[in-house]
């Protein structure tokens, strides 16, 4: 395994994690119900391509 020869700065750690974060789903209204749901799924309603 690898083993670090000498410390990293905080700078160059937040440097590092900076990509490193969530990010919100992106949710689209149901034609339908106008409920909130993930795009390419079956709406709880039970609806999909206005189908």
């Amino acid at each position: 395994m690898a083993v670090q020869q000498r410390r990293n700065s905080k700078t160059r750690k937040a440097k590092r994690r900076t990509h490193f974060k969530l990010t919100a789903p992106t949710l689209v209204k149901c034609p339908a119900c106008g409920e909130y749901k993930l795009p390419h799924r079956v709406c709880s309603c039970g609806s999909y391509n206005g189908k």
